[in-house]
């Protein structure tokens, strides 16, 4: 890489570190370009992105950003995985390294939050962010939903008690 690579480089990073609402560290433990790919893959399906990146331009980049505590973790062959969806690459990196032991996870980070490695596992385990708004949407209308069933069941009451004496006159006829 030259220098106007490194700066650019620095600078996509830098964009990175701005908007994702999380970043995972990871540490490739030698990947084959078939795994890497499938990983990157479910990354861009679940709305994240994976880049393994030089350890000196990441920590430039992470000047006067949120996630200056993930410094530490940058040591050796890493990469990282990131999402603006504080959930979703967290979910993707474990899936993935639950089935592959060539896969660690390092650490990560929710903006100034600094993460361990049980703590981006725990993080994962939380409903995505689409997830929660099913939910709440659920809720919202369930309930919509009952009252429209408590105000016609009377209707439906009154409906069977007519048929009902109805069969009965014509049981008696």
């Amino acid at each position: 890489m030259d220098r106007s690579q490194k700066a650019e480089s620095v600078a996509q990073l830098g964009t990175v570190f701005a908007e994702a609402g999380v970043v995972v560290v990871t540490r490739n433990l030698g990947l084959s370009v078939a795994q890497s790919t499938a990983l990157r893959a479910k990354m861009r399906d679940a709305g994240a992105s994976y880049k393994v990146a030089k350890n000196r331009l990441a920590r430039l980049a992470l000047k006067d950003t949120d996630y200056t505590g993930l410094e530490g973790l940058l040591t050796g062959p890493t990469a990282l995985a990131y999402s603006v969806d504080p959930v979703a690459a967290a979910k993707v990196v474990v899936d993935f390294a639950r089935t592959n032991d060539r896969l660690e996870i390092v650490g990560g980070a929710m903006g100034a939050t600094v993460l361990d490695a049980e703590g981006v596992k725990a993080l994962a385990a939380m409903p995505s962010l689409d997830e929660l708004r099913a939910t709440i949407i659920g809720l919202v209308n369930a309930p919509a939903t009952k009252i429209a069933q408590l105000t016609t069941a009377p209707a439906a009451k009154l409906a069977r008690v007519f048929a009902a004496y109805a069969d009965k006159e014509k049981e008696a006829a």
